[in-house]
């Protein structure tokens, strides 16, 4: 059957450029990592504060040519102090890689146990006090860059392969 979509998925056209997509793709899967063991130890170590919500709600990005579609990010900012010291805290889960939603009602799903200006619990890693989250467990974020990541790389491992 003939591919009429004028579309043609090739990997790199030559042997430098594989290694370069392996390199990128080891480099994805290692920062998904590094992310991951860094959010579970921020739950693991993790202390109690009072955090009063100060925004919420939902950003929208529209995407780019080359992926396309429509993400929502579900925003939260809230005050905190720990140790005497107020900070001002943004995340919701304790992963750096921040988690985008396919639909809207999804990201609102995420943030629907919290209201502005009222109080909550906020998590802090002692070692960490600026960097304060409300959800205390793991994002799967990390988990997906890490997919990607390997995916990526057996990609380019089979096309350099190829090249030799």
């Amino acid at each position: 059957m003939a591919n009429d979509s004028g579309l043609r998925v090739t990997g790199p056209d030559t042997l430098g450029g594989a290694v370069l997509y392996l390199v990128v793709g080891i480099a994805i899967a290692s920062y998904g990592g590094f992310d991951y063991v860094q959010q579970t130890e921020a739950v693991r170590n993790s202390v109690e504060v009072d955090a009063n919500i100060t925004e919420l709600g939902i950003e929208t990005d529209s995407g780019t040519a080359s992926n396309p579609g429509v993400k929502y990010e579900p925003n939260v900012e809230f005050e905190y102090t720990y140790n005497g010291t107020t900070y001002t805290g943004t995340k919701l889960y304790p992963a750096n890689i921040e988690r985008n939603y396919e639909r809207r009602s999804a990201a609102e799903s995420a943030i629907e146990s919290y209201e502005q200006g009222t109080q909550t619990t906020a998590y802090v890693s002692p070692d960490e006090p600026g960097d304060a989250f409300l959800k205390n467990k793991t994002s799967n974020a990390p988990i997906i860059a890490i997919g990607l990541g390997g995916l990526f790389t057996l990609f380019a491992a089979f096309s350099a392969v190829k090249k030799l």
